[in-house]
């Protein structure tokens, strides 16, 4: 990863407060519905953070799946297993850096507001997409600036909230944002030639994007 994991830890209370708010859940149910999971299946999220996402993960594999959550943040990892919700059978907590997985298969790999951080976004979907078997998913859910008109106010804030969120950013240049986008871009891009049956949707006034694929 591109960010020192020490940012995150300093976060990781913080981190833990707001992923965990209600407005978010349904965003997370509609990125595990993009993986299309069925009971038993073994998924990985890459960059787990504190966990929020597991829980709807786990409903979706039922007692005989598997979830397993892979963070680079010791911190992190602590604040998810402090949660009875995220914890328990069939849950796993791996230390490692997403983008050289610490995990040999799955039948699917989410990964929820990441590609933006990292300095090669295409080789960590690679890395991802080589973790499933031809026509298992992966899905890919992040920020971005909204393309509607009216939201320009809204999007000059984005650039602070990229500063805050994306520390990754810090050394471009140019706009903190832009940086963020040419990432997740990337890193949509190289799923986009890595998969057949892609999926695009937004949300969340166009400032969620999520992308999925069946590997090929």
């Amino acid at each position: 990863m591109s960010d020192p994991p020490n940012v995150y830890a300093r976060w990781a209370a913080l981190y833990d407060s707001v992923a965990d708010l209600p407005v978010l859940r349904s965003w997370r149910a509609r990125a595990a519905d993009a993986l299309d999971l069925s009971a038993g299946d073994t998924v990985v999220e890459m960059g787990c953070g504190t966990g929020a996402n597991v829980p709807v993960l786990r409903r979706r594999v039922g007692a005989g799946g598997r979830v397993v959550g892979v963070d680079l943040t010791r911190e992190m990892l602590a604040q998810a297993r402090a949660h009875d919700d995220r914890t328990g059978d069939g849950v796993h907590y791996l230390l490692g850096d997403a983008t050289r997985p610490p995990v040999d298969s799955a039948d699917a790999v989410l990964a929820t507001f990441v590609a933006g951080v990292f300095a090669d976004p295409a080789a960590a979907v690679d890395a991802w997409c080589d973790c499933v078997a031809p026509g298992d998913r992966v899905a890919l859910l992040n920020f971005q600036r909204s393309r509607n008109p009216l939201a320009t106010p809204v999007n000059v804030a984005f650039e602070g909230f990229v500063r805050l969120s994306a520390p990754g950013t810090r050394l471009s240049r140019q706009s903190h944002a832009d940086a963020f986008e040419r990432r997740v871009t990337a890193a949509r891009d190289r799923l986009a030639e890595r998969t057949v049956d892609r999926r695009y949707e937004t949300f969340a006034g166009g400032y969620l994007g999520l992308v999925s694929g069946r590997v090929e």
